[in-house]
């Protein structure tokens, strides 16, 4: 099918893309790396009365520390992020989750804010900024305000970002000393969506325990899902065979995942199950190895 009919435009800098954006209404669209935007506009999910192309904006495309924290800009690509030198220790996971998105020309055209503002359950970078605690930048003519990630999403496909915001930037806090992160998920088939997917990070105590543990989940409900019950079980205990798989079945048994065409119910959790006790096991066999 073919898109309905728009007026597009292609601004130069973030306040002209703001100030078009807030002249044309509430049906007027961002058009960043378009992964997600344009299969809307094809199949005419999507109407825009106007669309704002910021993929080429100065300054929204860096990986950059912050205040002993990392400060990703809306406009990074996957790819950028799959190969990017900096996401290592606390930041590996968004590493490890970009590479999972899609196919390669995918990964190269779209952005860390496009998926977040797209907000798939099924998406793997939500469930990393969810258990990493990020916090999300947007901003408007009418100023700046931050969000953090357990705020954002609020159902599929749904966040609190107003229709003249644009999200620019992602920030993650400084982690606690130690503290690694690592991602898994269960495809059907190479590039397809999850059908789970699993976020986790654990810093070392000072007697060795775990501690700061999260641990998130993506493709099991409307929105990515903190399993709270197992970071509990895990916290201040030491990470061993036995308390990774009672974490893992905590993590599983706390979901309600719906049943689709793809997976029931029961067939969810215990991906849950394998890809939480996938994910605390690497963990543990590093910090095995000091």
């Amino acid at each position: 099918m073919k898109p309905p009919p728009f007026a597009y435009a292609r601004a130069a800098t973030l306040d002209e893309a703001l100030a078009l954006v807030a002249e044309a209404g509430d049906e007027a669209k961002f058009l960043a790396g378009g992964q997600s935007l344009l299969p809307l506009l094809a199949y005419r999910l999507a109407r825009p009365t106007h669309l704002v192309d910021i993929g080429r904006l100065p300054g929204l495309d860096r990986i950059e520390p912050a205040g002993g924290g990392l400060t990703i800009g809306g406009l990074v690509r996957h790819a950028d992020l799959e190969r990017s030198a900096a996401l290592t220790g606390p930041w590996r996971a968004i590493r490890e989750a970009a590479a999972q998105i899609g196919h390669l020309p995918i990964r190269v055209r779209g952005t860390f804010g496009g998926s977040i503002a797209h907000a798939d359950p099924a998406a793997e970078l939500p469930v990393v900024a969810t258990a990493l605690d990020a916090v999300f930048v947007l901003r408007s003519v009418t100023g700046t305000r931050t969000v953090p990630a357990a705020d954002l999403f609020t159902g599929p496909f749904m966040t609190v970002i107003e229709p003249p915001e644009a999200l620019v930037e992602i920030g993650f806090p400084a982690p606690p000393p130690g503290l690694r992160s690592v991602f898994e998920e269960f495809t059907a088939r190479s590039g397809d969506f999850a059908l789970a997917s699993a976020a986790a990070a654990v810093a070392p105590g000072d007697d060795g325990s775990a501690r700061h543990v999260r641990i998130a989940l993506g493709s099991v409900g409307p929105v990515p899902v903190r399993a709270h019950d197992a970071e509990a079980s895990l916290e201040g205990a030491a990470l061993t065979p036995d308390t990774v798989a009672a974490a893992a079945r905590l993590a599983a048994d706390g979901i309600e995942p719906g049943e689709d065409a793809f997976a029931r119910p029961a067939f969810r959790r215990d991906l849950v199950a394998a890809l939480v006790g996938r994910a605390l096991t690497r963990l543990m066999n590093e910090g095995d190895r000091g």
